[in-house]
């Protein structure tokens, strides 16, 4: 059983004018649209402005005259402005709400040529968003409007993925981007490669803030980059892309960074400064190790990401700032939070878009790749093309995908191992005798932390001159405590096996407090800690694999 076609379409009124005889002899393209001799309209839903009544009536009886099957039911429209978009928006959408659409018995159109061009915005959208459940009638006139006849016309699926060209130019402009993401770099891993994917749509798709965890080294930061100038690219963004290292600044210079201040806010502000967020302003804010940010500064900076505002370090006058927040860190937050480290309403905020990045030993097939792209890195900084010689090449990528590369600083260590060997490479190549040489240093290097495994977990979180001022005693009880620490979840579960008996006689358990105290003798602080001692974990499982 046939569909009945039903139009929907705006009463043109210029281009749908006409009075006595003579109208038939313009083309009007209401009435044109029930001329087409393969296009049977079964019911034309006109839309008219409450003031043009007498010409949407004469309309009707128009196409009554030319197409008697079709039934014109004429709209008035309380559009007061035809040029407000909200105004034009709403009503158009009032009635594509009331309308009941049924698409299982009624095949839709919806005429876009007639209508202010802010009209024919508003159906295109409602039309796009699947509010009117129909395709677009595109209609033109005979021989630019001196022929005569209805003209032609042309039905438009806003199904893009039919169009072949349109569809290619698409896949095309993803694959821009996906490689935008990925530095232009061939990855063969397929996990990083949906990674990539769902993060090129919320990057375009999302204001949120995004978080990236991952381990040292893992690429956040270029990573933030890259989705920074992919969302530039789009114009979503028209600031600039700021970085910082929460890591590297702590109490008041971290607010001062972060938030600005005013001057005489502290001893040697002798004047204002803007701080990171308000220099973020619309744009993008890369916080990375983000993990290392103070409950104060994480407090302050919870608000600024709900209200867009916040108030610089020493000032009573709040600032305004709308930017992303990108934040990176390898801890672990929500052990962070258990730990009353990290403000859970702070991860709550940002934990919307998580991606975690693997280390490159989790990507072995992309180290290959990776070796091209360094070495396109080398040249672009020095001018200078190095390459491998074909054995050099087949040595060095046998060792550094096996289990015996671990490559705890990730693709800083590859970019370091890269520019050693380029930089050292006779004539401009690579020589198996360097790959050798170079695998040897690797080796001594890793199997040197197991050394230090060793002789104990003091010299491996301790530097040489700060052991050297330990008592026999304190080395003991230290090296017992870091044993503990290194195979409990977090500092409370550590401190309540340290202190399993003394906490029975006391009311009110502090042992995660005593045990901060106890590592901060020493200078040693948990998180940092716990890195550590993972490493060197890692490092004895790597040495004491067989090879």
């Amino acid at each position: 059983m046939r569909k009945r076609t039903v139009v929907i379409g705006l009463l043109g009124t210029t281009l749908d004018r006409g009075r006595g005889p003579g109208r038939w002899e313009s083309w009007r393209p209401t009435v044109a649209v029930c001329q087409q001799d393969d296009l049977l309209i079964d019911r034309f839903e006109l839309l008219h402005p409450q003031s043009f009544t007498t010409l949407a009536e004469t309309v009707r009886d128009d196409i009554r005259h030319v197409s008697p099957e079709t039934d014109v039911r004429l709209i008035a429209d309380s559009t007061s402005d035809a040029w407000d978009f909200e105004d034009v928006y709403g009503n158009l959408h009032d009635y594509a709400r009331a309308s009941r659409f049924d698409t299982e018995a009624e095949d839709y159109l919806v005429h876009i040529t007639t209508g202010t061009h802010v009209a024919q915005i508003c159906l295109f959208l409602l039309t796009e968003s699947r509010h009117i459940p129909a395709r677009l009638l595109q209609t033109s006139p005979p021989g630019g409007m001196r022929g005569t006849g209805p003209g032609t016309f042309r039905i438009i699926d806003l199904d893009l993925s039919k169009y072949d060209r349109i569809a290619t130019r698409f896949a095309r402009d993803e694959l821009d981007e996906r490689s935008l993401l990925t530095s232009g770099i061939q990855t063969r891993s397929r996990a990083f490669n949906e990674l990539v994917e769902q993060l090129d749509k919320v990057a375009v798709r999302s204001p949120a803030p995004i978080l990236l965890l991952g381990p040292t080294g893992a690429g956040k930061s270029l990573l933030a980059r890259r989705l920074y100038e992919l969302k530039a690219t789009r114009r979503l963004v028209k600031g600039p892309f700021v970085e910082v290292n929460c890591a590297t600044v702590r109490g008041d210079a971290a607010m001062s960074a972060l938030f600005g201040h005013v001057k005489g806010a502290f001893t040697g502000a002798v004047r204002d400064r803007p701080g990171l967020l308000l220099s973020a302003n619309n744009g993008v804010l890369f916080l990375d190790e983000i993990g290392e940010l103070g409950l104060d500064e994480q407090a302050m900076l919870l608000r600024a990401l709900e209200e867009k505002r916040f108030l610089p370090l020493g000032g009573d006058r709040e600032a305004s700032s709308d930017f992303q927040l990108i934040a990176g860190t390898n801890r672990d937050l929500s052990a962070a939070v258990r730990e009353g480290r990290f403000r859970d309403d702070l991860l709550a905020r940002i934990n919307l878009w998580t991606f975690h990045l693997p280390a490159l030993r989790e990507r072995r097939e992309d180290i290959e790749p990776n070796i091209v792209y360094e070495l396109e890195q080398f040249r672009r900084r020095t001018g200078t093309a190095v390459t491998f010689s074909k054995e050099a090449r087949e040595q060095f990528v046998a060792f550094a995908t096996s289990d015996r590369a671990r490559w705890p600083g990730n693709f800083r260590d590859l970019n370091a191992v890269i520019t050693r060997l380029a930089t050292l490479a006779p004539a401009g190549r690579i020589t198996v005798e360097q790959v050798r040489a170079e695998v040897s240093h690797l080796s001594t290097a890793w199997h040197g932390k197991r050394r230090i495994h060793e002789r104990g977990l003091v010299d491996a979180v301790l530097s040489a001159d700060a052991v050297s001022q330990l008592d026999r005693f304190d080395r003991v009880q230290l090296e017992d405590v870091l044993s503990v620490c290194r195979t409990s979840s977090s500092l409370s579960a550590a401190g309540r096996a340290l202190f399993d008996r003394s906490r029975e006689r006391k009311k009110i358990a502090n042992d995660a407090d005593r045990l901060r105290k106890y590592l901060a003798r020493f200078g040693l602080e948990w998180t940092a800690l716990k890195e550590h001692l993972r490493e060197t974990t890692e490092s004895l499982e790597t040495s004491t694999t067989p090879h």
